[in-house]
């Protein structure tokens, strides 16, 4: 299989474990069914991919003001979004949107740091070979020494 499938197989996993304990955590938030939690993590991961960049560049004023806490407030609101699209997924209100968002990323950041493959050594280019000093080097007159 392909690597890139993998990853994005790992962060859908990722994505489902986090709603899942968002709905266990939180009051509020609720699914009915494991294919009600599928569609939920593939709105989720559309939304993030697609929705997300533009609303963080229309709101990167706002998101600076904050010192980086606007970026809670889109994740509610996508998360919010998807409990009106998703039949069978209920979110209570935007505070439950706040704090299953906060579970999410939590749960994205944590698992994300086990999961993630280490990065490869850069290798470094062998050390250059000792200069030789100057009474080993050849005469020339053109050349001064310093």
């Amino acid at each position: 299989m392909n690597s890139t499938f993998n990853q994005l197989l790992v962060r859908w996993l990722v994505l489902a474990l986090g709603v899942v304990l968002a709905t266990r955590l939180v009051d509020g938030i609720s699914y009915d069914t494991g294919g009600t939690l599928l569609v939920v993590v593939l709105l989720l991961s559309f939304f993030n991919a697609i929705l997300k960049p533009l609303l963080l560049l229309f709101t990167l004023p706002f998101i600076i003001m904050t010192m980086g806490l606007g970026v809670i407030l889109i994740n509610a609101l996508l998360f919010l979004w998807v409990g009106k699209l998703v039949g069978g997924f209920q979110v209570a209100g935007f505070g439950a949107a706040v704090k299953g968002a906060i579970v999410v990323s939590l749960t994205n950041l944590l698992v994300s740091a086990f999961v993630r493959s280490p990065k490869p050594v850069a290798r470094s280019a062998p050390p250059p070979p000792p200069a030789t000093p100057p009474s080993k080097r050849p005469k020339d007159d053109d050349v001064i020494d310093i």
